[in-house]
């Protein structure tokens, strides 16, 4: 859906380039979504037919344990089935969470999980939260020409690097996505013509407004599925705080042979990579493979918000709380990627800047992109940085041009010097 309103914009440049595009544009979101639904699908039925090839027993079961040793699985038509095992891996993941405490949040919203599965156009929409997921969620909305709002309580991108949330937020702002800084929801009612009334209160002024949707989406953060699970029985250890399963290095519960990955397991990031990376490290060493394990320093990850933004490594913020203010040196450029200068299109947001330590040979210990693309290029500078790269490993790297990501290799600018870290272009 992110390449779908990426897409809507590539159609407006087309003209700028001599494409003829008849106007007007229109979006089909049936047509979206029915394809989107159907790769989902083959995907589903791609993973059960790799299981049957290579001889793994797969049983469609809601399962809970009985002991340290058994779980009980449950079928659809109610039929249960015991199963034993030396070893056992918790995988289940966590679900979107409802604010139940808000009025109307249950009966009348819908989740991240939800939109993906819409059959009709989710049409005027509040997206509730500062999430990734619900900046990634209202960015594609607003690219595919729905009018969308976002509500959030406090900071955008909370875990990420803050110079680079709010240059999220604002491109996402002069684009069309509308933001509602500082307030809550406090609760959503159906009117009489289907569409939804939200009350919510500003908590700086403490005035109270409303505002009428189509849809409300709830991006509040997730919850582990630990609750049916019946852990207690099998002596596995939860947080009392976010109920995920604690977990050591070797991702082992407290049961030794019971393991959990990904987002069920305490302070683990929660990306689908890491999951698929620790889950491959642990099959190997229970089988005598390997004693390698997981290394969650350094994971890259993308925010595919309308501008992506990438990183990897530490945050300016947690850089100088780690090391201190005066050993730390960040530099910077914005930019301008070749494909924006035909069309005209703002780059005013397109940033890159490197945290390093000051002292020599200044290791890189993050590095934040925003700009198109940005996954393609993070995930390759990120091999240089789980190596252990210095600044100047990187400004010795060879430029690919014109490439966005050549624009890494040339910041010479640091944030301290007071320069105007501007670049024309690619």
């Amino acid at each position: 859906m992110h390449q779908a309103a990426l897409l809507g914009g590539s159609l407006h440049d087309a003209s700028h380039f001599g494409w003829e595009v008849a106007q007007p544009i229109r979006h089909d979101w049936r047509k979206m979504a029915e394809a989107v639904q159907n790769y989902v699908k083959s995907l589903n039925w791609g993973h059960r037919v790799q299981l049957q090839d290579r001889k793994v027993k797969y049983f469609n079961f809601k399962a809970s344990f009985v002991n340290k040793h058994t779980v009980c699985g449950v079928s659809k038509g109610g039929k249960e089935t015991l199963l034993s095992a030396e070893h056992i891996v918790i995988a289940t993941g966590g679900r979107p969470r409802y604010p139940t405490h808000i009025e109307g949040a249950l009966e009348y919203g819908i989740t991240s999980d939800d939109i993906f599965w819409l059959k009709e156009s989710p049409g005027r929409t509040l997206v509730v939260g500062a999430s990734y997921v619900a900046l990634e969620c209202a960015g594609f909305l607003t690219g595919l020409g729905l009018d969308a709002t976002v509500m959030m309580r406090s900071v955008p991108l909370r875990a990420f690097d803050q110079q680079m949330a709010s240059l999220v937020t604002n491109h996402m702002a002069s684009h069309g996505t509308r933001f509602l800084r500082g307030c809550i929801p406090l609760k959503v009612e159906r009117l009489s013509d289907g569409q939804l009334q939200v009350t919510w209160v500003d908590l700086a002024s403490d005035r109270k407004d409303t505002g009428t949707f189509d849809t409300v989406l709830w991006a509040v953060g997730r919850v582990p599925e630990t609750g049916s699970l019946n852990l207690e029985k099998a002596g596995v250890r939860t947080s009392p705080d976010t109920q995920k399963i604690l977990v050591d290095a070797q991702e082992a519960t407290s049961v030794p042979h019971i393991y959990a990955i990904g987002d069920v397991a305490e302070g683990r990031p929660e990306l689908t990579p890491t999951a698929i990376m620790a889950g491959r490290l642990l099959a190997r060493r229970l089988c005598g493979q390997s004693s390698d394990l997981m290394d969650y320093d350094n994971v890259p990850t993308t925010v595919f918000t309308p501008l992506e933004y990438g990183c990897v490594g530490l945050s300016e913020e947690e850089a100088v709380a780690r090391h201190g203010e005066d050993s730390v040196e960040v530099y910077h450029a914005y930019y301008k990627p070749l494909e924006f200068t035909v069309p005209e299109r703002d780059a005013s947001q397109c940033y890159i800047k490197v945290v390093c330590l000051r002292e020599p040979p200044r290791l890189v210990l993050g590095l934040h992109f925003l700009g198109p693309n940005a996954g393609e290029v993070t995930q390759g500078f990120a091999l240089g940085i789980k190596c252990g790269a210095s600044y100047e490993q990187v400004m010795r790297t060879v430029g690919i041009h014109p490439t966005c990501a050549e624009e890494v290799v040339k910041l010479r600018i640091s944030k301290r010097s007071g320069l105007d870290p501007t670049v024309t272009g690619c």
